[in-house]
């Protein structure tokens, strides 16, 4: 929550710029992972996830873009299609918060000044710093434990589709998946050492999360203009 707050204040501190559009604006959502545990489905929100957002708009086509999402996501075999997951039993729960720090491409020009609703999809990407924590296996529950807290980068790939509200409100709905850059976010495979003898799963193939919701962003600023890009 730490994380969260401080990226709260660094986001409102753009407000104060006033060279060129900026937004401001909230994230909310469901997330979802995608790992050694659990189902396997790539698409099936089931955490709530809530975030702050900011973007430069340095041009129609393109911003630069910096989020902070947090959320808990679990796993259970038991919601498993696959038999040998079912059979296993193990079961987790992680507590994420990522900082995502990229550059947003919209297909065509999205003008909020035009005199009639803007609309545009759009694609983002960059690179996360995901926070979360390091799990062990308890081999006589199945259930794997939390016992330290560690963070690693992933690879946010979102396509989304925004509209505006009105002059200064724009409302989007974006699905995105997280490559992270590691194996360990269910604690198949951990980060220790000493706990090498747990793992367990496909250990070549990385997490995934994905985080599927909405945005409403606020602009302020004078009217861009982008002339000098």
């Amino acid at each position: 929550m730490k994380y969260f707050l401080a990226s709260i204040c660094i986001i409102l501190s753009v407000i104060n710029s006033q060279s060129q559009t900026y937004e401001v604006g909230a994230m909310v959502g469901g997330a979802n992972f995608i790992g050694d545990v659990g189902r396997s489905s790539y698409i099936y929100p089931n955490s709530l996830a809530i975030g702050g957002i900011a973007k430069w708009n340095r041009s129609d086509r393109h911003s630069f873009r910096f989020s902070v999402l947090t959320t808990k996501i679990s796993g259970d075999d038991a919601d498993s299609s696959e038999k040998g997951r079912q059979e296993r039993g193990y079961t987790f729960k992680n507590n994420l918060t990522e900082l995502s720090l990229g550059l947003e491409y919209t297909f065509w020009e999205f003008n909020m000044y035009g005199g009639r609703r803007a609309n545009a999809p759009y694609l983002y990407t960059g690179l996360t710093y995901l926070l979360y924590d390091s799990l062990k296996l308890n081999p006589t529950e199945g259930v794997l434990e939390k016992y330290n807290g560690t963070g690693d980068f992933a690879i946010p790939m979102v396509v989304g589709f925004k509209t505006s509200v009105s002059t200064n409100m724009i409302a989007a709905f974006e699905i995105g998946a997280r490559y992270v850059m590691s194996d360990s976010v269910d604690g198949s495979v951990s980060p220790d050492d000493d706990y090498a003898y747990y793992h367990f799963g496909d250990t070549n193939n990385n997490d995934w999360y994905v985080f599927t919701g909405i945005t409403f962003t606020f602009t302020f600023g004078r009217q861009p203009c982008y002339c000098n890009f």
